[in-house]
């Protein structure tokens, strides 16, 4: 270990003088990944735990600090780590996702050094590899404002991480199987709340004072609908972005998405149940943990309070009453609402449709057509050592094709600073939720039906929220605006996880000829080489 660790400082005291511009703080993290008995759900399952832990730490930081976290593999197979939500900006080399990343092989390690650059707000960390992310290796990630900046509402007495998501009782290998023989998953066994099955959680609070609850669903597939007995949540912030303080009862939480909200110990002091429950699907999965008052006077008692199931409308209806706060900072001392984005023409529309069917007799899921397939080499590598022949810019339309799902290694073309307009066009019955790496975009709007020109009518151009995962209801559209002002390769893909894995996404390559380091940081010196990459060298220490 003393000589892995001495070469770390090496490589590290080198990357950061070259690549780190100013001095903003350092956090260093070291994570060793490894195989674990878990039983979230009563029964044993293998999990993967970081440093021991299932979920894995959270991360805290505060805007600009320098992430430096050193992954050692453990595990019998490769490994990888992606940072849902953090822009990485000019820097998708440590995306961690296959498309810009060459895994971890066993036995070995790999240190991420990312910048959590102009941002703040609530995210988290996935493994992105196979089928890992059904066995743990998640965590949150919190990006606090800088001191001086100020925040739209008092500081909170606490501060929780609630991680929830579906789950099933089958090792991670066991789903894995299934999706690679071509057929689908089954329905999950359960939600877990921070790791645990229902009952298995809870959370201390003192009465009168106001604690702030960071959301997010790292589940699989399903919307998860999050309440809390007797208590209304107060919606803050999504994703990185200061929200309207608008009061819920109960609050949707699609696949891939987090939330913050400020929850007052305002009843009398007992316990009270929080309750997840699975959205749109039959039969209704639901999980409970417990606010526990530190005078309560009694253990919770009776059935847990119900939601809403299976209405559409409702959830919209709140969808689009999620809003920027455009009096409040962002990371910077200005107005979140300085930036106009309402007032910029698009220069181009992209319509995405997604499809399911059989290719040769198998599970695919596709996007304008096109079921993604890996390539053997990373797509950003092949840029940087212009290898031929790993992938074709264009490989994927702009408008879906009508034509039958095929598989290719779909690579969409941008510009560099290009304002873009995005439409999810959502044919099937089931809820969808796309995430795109690198960037927050503005969802400008959503409703059934169609997409068509006219829809424009009903964007929301002054205040509409912007995030990094958004949602597209049963035979609905969703439509973003982004501008392209990352450059890199790019992820967008559903955040099903099984569809993820049998093809739905493809890669945003948004590209520039310009070799200026304001525009794209060089390729870290510590980059992992794998397929037809092995073997080239990065950069001259």
């Amino acid at each position: 270990m003393a000589v892995n660790n001495l070469a770390l400082i090496v490589y590290l005291f080198a990357i950061i003088t070259t690549t780190v511009v100013g001095e903003d703080p350092y956090r260093f993290f070291s994570w060793n990944i490894t195989y674990g008995d878990i039983y979230p759900l009563g029964v044993r399952q293998q999990g993967i735990l970081i440093n021991g832990q299932f979920p894995g730490p959270d991360i805290h930081s505060v805007t600009n600090d320098n992430l430096i976290i050193n992954v050692f593999n453990s595990l019998d197979e490769p490994f990888l780590l992606s940072w849902n939500g953090i822009q990485q900006r000019r820097n998708s080399y440590e995306d961690g996702v296959f498309g810009t990343t060459c895994p971890i092989p066993p036995g070995k390690n790999f240190t991420y050094i990312l910048q959590v650059k102009d941002q703040i707000g609530s995210f988290y960390y996935f493994p992105s590899l196979s089928f890992h992310k059904a066995a743990g290796a998640f965590g949150g990630i919190r990006i606090l404002s800088r001191p001086r900046i100020p925040v739209p509402f008092d500081d909170p007495a606490g501060d929780y991480t609630l991680l929830i998501g579906d789950w099933y009782k089958s090792n991670h290998t066991d789903l894995k199987a299934q999706l690679d023989n071509g057929k689908k998953l089954p329905f999950p066994d359960g939600i877990l709340i921070n790791g645990r099955g229902s009952g298995g959680s809870s959370f201390n609070v003192e009465q009168g004072k106001t604690y702030r609850l960071r959301i997010s669903n790292v589940g699989l597939e399903n919307s998860l609908n999050f309440r809390i007995q007797n208590h209304n949540l107060k919606l803050v912030e999504v994703e990185g972005t200061h929200t309207l303080q608008t009061t819920y009862s109960s609050l949707d939480v699609h696949v891939g998405q987090s939330y913050s909200v400020l929850v007052t110990a305002d009843q009398p002091g007992q316990d009270y149940y929080i309750v997840v429950s699975s959205r749109f699907t039959s039969p209704v999965l639901t999980s409970t943990g417990v606010l526990r008052y530190s005078n309560s006077a009694g253990a919770v008692s009776g059935p847990p309070p119900g939601g809403p199931t299976i209405q559409i409308d409702w959830s919209l209806n709140q969808a689009r009453s999620i809003r920027t706060n455009l009096t409040a900072s962002g990371p910077r001392p200005n107005p979140q609402g300085s930036y106009h984005y309402g007032m910029i023409n698009t220069t181009r529309t992209i319509v995405l449709s997604s499809s399911a069917g059989q290719v040769n007799g198998k599970q695919r899921y596709a996007i304008n057509s096109v079921s993604y397939i890996a390539p053997d080499t990373p797509l950003k590598l092949a840029d940087f050592f212009k290898i031929s022949g790993v992938y074709r810019p264009g490989s994927i339309s702009d408008r879906p094709s009508g034509g039958g799902i095929y598989t290719d290694t779909s690579v969409m073309q941008t510009d560099y600073r290009s304002y873009v307009e995005i439409v999810f066009q959502n044919d099937e019955d089931i809820l969808q939720s796309y995430h795109l790496d690198g960037y927050s975009f503005f969802v400008v709007g959503m409703d059934g039906g169609q997409w068509t020109s006219d829809s424009r009518k009903e964007y929301n151009l002054r205040d509409a929220v912007s995030r990094c995962t958004t949602q597209v209801y049963p035979k609905s559209w969703t439509a973003i605006y982004i501008p392209l002002d990352n450059v890199g390769m790019w992820n967008l893909r559903s955040e099903f996880w099984a569809r993820q894995y049998l093809g739905q996404q493809f890669y945003l390559r948004v590209y520039t000829d310009s070799t200026s380091l304001r525009d794209e940081y060089p390729i870290p010196k510590n980059a992992l080489l794998c397929g037809r990459a092995t073997g080239r060298h990065t950069r001259p220490l």
